[in-house]
């Protein structure tokens, strides 16, 4: 039986697993190669390779960013 960790996550799940916008993903998965999988019309995600993606800084560039904006 498939563990529920091992299942699809929607756009609006992944956001809240990781604490932001359904608009901040769709960001990331355009400027910052977050690993999404097209699925017809929708993106869906492994928890697993999302975990791996953050741990390995793929989010942080887009902090930066932002920081950057806010001192302007």
């Amino acid at each position: 039986m498939a563990d529920i960790e091992d299942r699809w996550l929607s756009v609006d799940e992944i956001g809240k697993y990781l604490g932001v916008s359904s608009d901040t993903v769709y960001r990331w998965i355009d400027k910052h190669d977050m690993p999404a999988h097209r699925m017809g019309r929708l993106w869906k995600f492994k928890k697993d390779e999302v975990d791996e993606w953050v741990k390995s800084g793929g989010a942080a560039e887009n902090t930066t960013e932002r920081r950057g904006a806010d001192k302007e």
